[in-house]
């Protein structure tokens, strides 16, 4: 049985299909909801992408998407990664990982890359993983932003997940 739910989520707002069920999942071998970022992952480690694995991918979907950014930094909400157009078969990105089919869109360094979380010293920053599955393939050139992405999923997200880890100097 499908049911209408209507997502208000990071200012996104359209009308999905999500069927009755498990909820989508994001996880993390390397960090746990909430937990601390390990330094490897950071800008003051490797700054190398974490692990990241997911379940529960709506029937229907046909790509992901995937976001990290940090809603506290002192100059408003700063993307760290941007991934699209991931095989909505896939199950996780390995630790640096990408996808060959994929697209790295544009961080708030203006790289196509991932950028791990650099706080300035102070308070601990949350950084939210957000994973979307699509009923659609984007199909985006590297220098799309996550505004551009946004526009572009409108009306096309089947389910949403997240996963938020901290980091603080």
């Amino acid at each position: 049985m499908k049911i209408l739910v209507l997502l208000t989520l990071c200012g996104i707002q359209g009308l999905a299909a999500v069927a009755a069920g498990p909820s989508m999942a994001l996880t993390s071998p390397s960090f746990a909801d909430g937990a601390r970022i390990p330094k490897l992952f950071t800008c003051d480690g490797g700054d190398r992408s974490p692990a990241l694995a997911w379940s529960n991918v709506p029937e229907g979907a046909r790509s992901l998407v995937l976001v990290c950014d940090d809603p506290d930094a002192p100059v408003g909400d700063w993307v760290h990664w941007l991934l699209m157009d991931i095989p909505a078969t896939e199950k996780g990105v390995a630790e640096n990982g990408t996808f060959s089919k994929s697209t790295v869109g544009q961080n708030s360094w203006k790289r196509s890359a991932y950028g791990g979380p650099c706080p300035p010293p102070g308070k601990a920053h949350r950084y939210i993983f957000t994973l979307y599955a699509l009923d659609t393939w984007l199909t985006l050139p590297a220098t799309t932003t996550r505004d551009d992405m946004e526009r572009m999923i409108q009306g096309h997200i089947l389910a949403v997940a997240r996963l938020t880890g901290t980091y603080g100097r």
